[in-house]
């Protein structure tokens, strides 16, 4: 009884966490088997948010959580999320949305115990529509029906999972973790009194903006090229073009001011660098859409990201002959990208990775439940048509995947393929594109000997990003899920994607030291400690998440597991 009763409270809160509804919800109820059917009426909810009280009919749950609990839970039905009707709309009827809408339903019932799709997603809309807006409380008021039914056993059993496999994360961030540290320790280098690679290079660079346009395609494309000036003072530095080339790919809804301080760090070392935007996911796209001026972004999308890097690199080869401010600017001979998310993704296959159907056609049945929210992405892969496309670009050397989505859209068979140096980039809390199943383990997939796995711990899908501005700000992103000051990322994949550049595109063997365990120990801060991998086998990978790895190699302090 006790553990149904602390169940029961961490339900009630993962309730609350994920809740929606009501235009008229007086009641909430819970059906838990053997002991009967459980109510919380609404009023006592809002009597809490707005006075703090705990009245009779609340006090038996809130009997059950502590302070700290009780304190969150407030602070989010207080919560109001800045979303108009018209976006909620926008992404509800979108077909992603209405995955998520659908197995949302499956754990908040409607009265006659039918499942919740149709009413939670028209409270949502009245809900953003009210002038109290989209809060918690306003959307149980605006649910259709007198009574949200929670499925309760399925609830726990969700809570139960979930609770499993981010302890199971934990123990696997942990476990690698301690391995990059023991590696860090037979180390000598004195990293104190080599160059800093956080701290800006000597070049000077200018900043040249294009518009390129991709008739065939119908696919505008901005684009800023950071230029290194020639002649810049410099010392061991290369000092005269024509320069290595970058290109840069950003993620979903984000756009080409995404990465300026990485564009800005490398030209300072001499590289030329290119940041284009990704019309059809671009920050511009998801703003009309969430206005209703434009559809959901495209399945193509898949496609038609790698052919943009195609088609930039091919219109600046031919402005290399024609464009006086790039004539011998540039180094097609030595080119590297670095994307993030869907970005990354997009390297990924520009690398050599093909769509791998068949995996998607196994990940992506509707009674495969997951709490890989990435999944809802990569699937809409599955509408394209299951041909080989030829997305692979040699002139690319060089990748670094920051949080990137492969692990149904490419699989092992695809991005086994790569056979060129990779740097994959994971935060222990990012919940988008979880690092266990996006980045972990497809690292061991990797078949080329040149590989490196970073790992942020306590970095979020969000932390690699740079500080957003009024035009780029498009997605209502709760702070909660920004994670910590973003400073110290920002400073590690400056010196990595250096180090990383230097080493495998420019051949520069003195930067191989930065690429070691040990340097990531030296520049690593709290509470975004930096660790790096340059091996894991399969077996490794699959000794250390069945737990049948040696007591040595377990985390020293049990980690918590999170209700």
């Amino acid at each position: 009884m006790k553990k149904f009763l602390r169940y029961l409270g961490l339900g009630l809160l993962s309730t609350f966490l994920t809740a929606t509804p009501g235009l008229g919800a007086q009641r909430i109820s819970f059906y838990y088997p053997p002991f009967g059917e459980f109510y919380l009426s609404v009023n006592s909810l809002e009597t809490f948010a707005k006075e703090g009280k705990i009245d009779k009919d609340f006090s038996f749950y809130a009997n059950r959580a502590n302070p700290q609990q009780l304190a969150q839970l407030r602070d989010l039905l207080q919560q109001r999320f800045n979303v108009t009707p018209t976006l909620v709309s926008q992404v509800t009827y979108s077909p992603i949305g209405e995955e998520v809408v659908q197995q949302l339903g499956k754990l908040l019932l409607t009265e006659s115990r039918k499942n919740g799709f149709y009413a939670i997603r028209a409270s949502l809309i009245l809900a953003a529509a009210d002038q109290q807006g989209l809060t918690v409380v306003n959307l149980l008021r605006k649910f259709p029906s007198n009574t949200i039914r929670v499925n309760f056993t399925e609830g726990l059993r969700i809570v139960d999972d979930l609770s499993q496999l981010i302890k199971k994360k934990d123990e696997v961030f942990a476990s690698l973790q301690k391995e990059a540290i023991a590696q860090a320790a037979n180390s000598t280098i004195d990293f104190s009194k080599q160059p800093d690679l956080r701290s800006p290079g000597k070049f000077r660079w200018q900043k040249k903006s294009l518009e390129l346009n991709d008739i065939s395609r119908n696919r505008r494309l901005p684009v800023d090229i950071y230029l290194p000036e020639a002649g810049s003072p410099s010392t061991k530095e290369l000092s005269s073009p024509p320069f290595p080339l970058i290109v840069i790919s950003h993620g979903l809804a984000s756009d080409r001011s995404t990465f300026v301080y990485l564009a800005e760090h490398l030209a300072s070392y001499g590289f030329a660098v290119a940041v284009l935007e990704h019309p059809g996911s671009n920050a511009q796209r998801f703003q009309l859409y969430f206005a209703g001026l434009a559809g959901a972004p495209e399945p193509a999308e898949f496609i038609n990201r790698p052919l943009d890097i195609k088609y930039l690199l091919n219109e600046l080869q031919r402005l290399e002959k024609s464009d006086p401010t790039l004539q011998g600017k540039l180094n097609f001979q030595q080119i590297g990208a670095i994307g993030q998310s869907l970005g990354g993704y997009t390297v990924l296959t520009l690398a050599g990775a093909n769509i791998n159907f068949r995996q998607l056609r196994q990940d992506c049945n509707p009674n495969n439940s997951s709490f890989n929210l990435s999944l809802f992405l990569q699937c809409q892969a599955t509408k394209l048509p299951p041909i080989n496309y030829e997305l692979k670009d040699d002139r690319i050397k060089v990748i670094m995947a920051i949080n990137p989505i492969d692990s149904s859209i490419l699989g092992k068979s695809g991005v086994s393929q790569i056979k060129i140096p990779v740097m994959l980039v994971a935060g222990s809390q990012d919940i988008f594109a979880p690092p266990v199943f996006e980045q972990i383990r497809p690292f061991t997939w990797l078949s080329d000997s040149n590989k490196y796995l970073a790992l942020i711990e306590n970095a979020t899908h969000f932390s690699a990003i740079g500080e957003p501005t009024s035009q780029n700000d498009v997605l209502p992103v709760p702070s909660a899920l920004l994670g910590p000051d973003r400073a110290a990322v920002y400073s590690y994949l400056n010196a990595l994607s250096l180090a990383f550049m230097e080493t495998h595109l420019l051949n520069r063997s003195e930067y191989r030291s930065y690429l070691q365990p040990s340097y990531a120990t030296f520049i690593s801060k709290q509470p975004l400690n930096l660790s790096i991998l340059q091996s894991l086998s399969a077996d490794q990978f699959n000794q250390i998440w069945n737990g049948s790895i040696p007591q040595s190699a377990k985390p020293s302090k049990p980690q918590p597991t999170p209700p």
